[in-house]
């Protein structure tokens, strides 16, 4: 149960961070703290004395409804302990007038050991106290271990009854050391913790100090710009350390590899990136996407040539500019570079190792002294795959029931028989969380004559027996009269009928239903999150495949003689709120031009007016056997090409059809 390992093993997050807050500076130096540093720390909390206080947009704050500054450091140390305790090893205890380098606070903490009682900050003497006891200055911030937090906690109202102090700091410094026998230190376990303070008037990007670059927290910060200032800089610095680090790897990785066996031959570029991938057949080739700055000739749609914009637009732009800046970099001062023109440009994704380009750029070359010549340069740049990072899902579950939706015209009768044998066995005998509703698409020529002859009767037939022999199930159907079957006028019909929170699985007649479908279906769909369009395993035509030859039977290569069909958007998984979300701001969008919805899938609903995620994957647990579909004519032009080209990609693969051809030349020439 991989969801609760971590649970079940005792492990606990490594750092929580608690922001000490006030009414005067709740809307300035707190947010600017929650937009430079606060998405850096895993979990991060502000805390306050003010009751009914106005949060602003992405923080998390607790009230404590007192704002004598003892009694709301009492009250943040409790209440970490109470909800925070079990959960974390270390907790980072900041004011919101400090600035702390976030990633620098996280190395430290991953430098100690969580075994020791750990009271870690800027060291300061007590005003005519000991001399050798020392407490956590709070203005630079200070790390508690978890194992400290236990101690102090049965202790915390002794000390807020015995000890009196005018600084939080002093009084929190203070308890510890008289309840646990522990002081203040700067220094632990070999590690450092580097503070700097602020002077009036002071100007970050002209500090140069040492102890200021290796500062991990700066106080005071006096306004919100300042703030921003500061993480700008330090941002510089931790940029250009990386820049360093990045040129010591690459040297060390040159001086290596003179040492293997291919010498320097084996350095790959960009040095330290993974080498280009190497194709083991023509069929492994990476075909290089075509562009110039106003259009890319590789488009997603098919078409040969579209306009460059969004995305692309931008990347396209920031790699040209990348590319001169890098030859100004290589070349000043004795030449200054200038864009005049992209003359080419190709593009292409690498998985081993990023996007790599190549342009032609048509340069001005200017020297030193004011001399200028036009020239063309090739250059080739990679744009590295950077830090995978997970991203967070809701969480669901597989005991949520599946609704089928099944659309059925005149042309499918031939396959329904053998899609309710399936739905049956895989599903009623099972007794798996789904049910089923038949759509009858009725035309009107059909429709007029149900009294005298129902096209459908042999389905509904069908459906009786099956109800008769599972007594507690029921399989309604809808009756819908229309020529042109549109997929969203369907799905109209169908969602209004369906209580908002339904789980939809909108199937084909050639679906074979099976559990492990079902339960992806269940897993893939997410309230309000994600939608799921399964792409299904289409088999090929078996006379052109096996020409008379017994067909395979071994269950472990049925994925073998057939293909997964791209073109199809006919399966897919969604809820009954989402769909009507998104259909409502589709009805503001078109207003009454219905004539739309017939150029439209419920994929495109989704695509265009949902904001979901859209997960498009390909599905082994649907495979569907080969049938000759039937495309209507009188649905949108693209609508009727993707089932045209479906059809045709779903006779063979190229070496089965050119063998065919081949066997009919021969048999021809005989």
């Amino acid at each position: 149960r991989t969801r609760y390992i971590q649970t079940e093993l005792g492990f606990h997050e490594r750092l929580f961070v608690a922001v000490l807050t006030s009414k005067a500076t709740l809307n300035t130096l707190a947010v600017a703290v929650n937009k430079t540093v606060a998405h850096h720390f895993p979990r991060l909390l502000y805390f306050t004395g003010l009751r009914g206080a106005k949060v602003p947009h992405g923080m998390v704050l607790v009230a404590h409804g007192d704002e004598r500054p003892i009694w709301l450091m009492y009250e943040t140390v409790n209440y970490i302990h109470q909800h925070f305790g079990s959960d974390y090893d270390w907790f980072y205890i900041m004011q919101d007038d400090t600035y702390a380098q976030a990633e620098q606070v996280k190395a430290l903490v991953t430098h100690l050991s969580i075994n020791q009682d750990v009271y870690l900050g800027r060291a300061e003497e007590f005003i005519g106290g000991d001399e050798q006891a020392r407490y956590c200055h709070g203005g630079f911030g200070y790390l508690l271990s978890r194992s400290l937090l236990l101690k102090l906690h049965p202790h915390l109202d002794s000390c807020r009854n015995e000890i009196l102090s005018v600084r939080p700091d002093e009084w929190l410094g203070r308890c510890i050391i008289d309840f646990l026998g522990i002081t203040c230190v700067s220094q632990l376990q070999g590690q450092h913790y580097r503070t700097y303070e602020l002077a009036k008037n002071t100007e970050p990007e002209k500090e140069e100090e040492e102890d200021f670059q290796a500062a991990l927290a700066v106080h005071p910060v006096s306004d919100m710009t300042l703030m921003y200032r500061l993480h700008k800089q330090f941002s510089r610095i931790q940029l250009d350390r990386v820049y360093q680090e990045i040129q010591d790897l690459q040297m060390q990785i040159r001086n290596l590899t003179a040492l293997t066996p291919a010498g320097e031959a084996g350095v790959t570029w960009p040095v330290g990136i993974n080498a280009p991938f190497l194709p083991k057949s023509r069929f492994e080739v990476i075909s290089w996407d075509y562009f110039t700055e106003q259009h890319l000739f590789s488009c997603p749609d098919g078409s040969p040539k579209c306009e460059l914009s969004g995305a692309s637009k931008a990347d396209v732009s920031e790699i040209i500019e990348s590319a001169v800046e890098q030859l100004n970099r290589l070349y000043q001062p004795l030449l200054r570079f200038s864009k005049r023109q992209l003359l080419n440009g190709y593009r292409r994704f690498d998985p081993t190792r990023g996007m790599e380009y190549t342009l032609d750029l048509l340069l001005e070359a200017a020297t030193q002294k004011g001399h200028s010549h036009v020239l063309a340069k090739r250059v080739s740049l990679v744009r590295p795959l950077s830090k995978v990072e997970i991203i967070p899902m809701p969480y669901v579950t597989e005991a949520t029931r599946v609704q089928l939706v099944l659309p059925l015209t005149v042309q499918d009768l031939d396959f329904v028989a053998n899609f309710l044998d399936m739905f049956a066995m895989n599903t009623l005998d099972t007794h798996d969380n789904a049910l089923l509703t038949l759509l009858f698409i009725y035309h009107p020529y059909d429709a007029q004559r149900v009294g005298q002859m129902d096209v459908f009767a042999g389905v509904k037939a069908m459906v009786g027996e099956l109800e008769k022999r599972y007594a507690d199930v029921k399989i309604p159907w809808i009756s819908v009269k229309t020529e042109v079957p549109s997929q969203v006028k369907l799905m109209d019909i169908v969602s209004k009928k369906h209580p908002v929170d339904t789980l939809f699985f909108l199937a084909s007649v050639w679906t074979e239903i099976n559990m492990e479908f079902l339960n992806r279906c269940r897993m893939n769909t997410i309230s309000n999150w994600q939608v799921f369009f399964p792409v299904h395993f289409q088999e090929f035509n078996p006379a052109l495949v096996y020409r008379g030859e017994q067909t395979a039977s071994s269950n472990t290569d049925f994925l073998r003689d057939g293909h997964f069909d791209r073109h199809s958007f006919a399966e897919a998984c969604f809820y009954n709120s989402d769909y009507m979300t998104a259909r409502t701001k589709l009805a503001a969008d078109i207003l009454d031009r219905d004539e739309v919805l017939e150029s439209m899938e419920v994929f495109d609903v989704f695509l265009h007016y949902s904001g979901l995620h859209l997960f498009r994957a390909v599905e082994p647990g649907l495979v569907q056997k080969y049938t000759l579909r039937s495309c209507n004519p009188r649905l949108s032009e693209e609508l009727y090409h993707r089932c045209v080209l479906s059809n045709l990609e779903g006779l063979a693969s190229r070496s089965h059809l050119a063998m065919a051809l081949f066997e009919q030349e021969q048999a021809n020439s005989t």
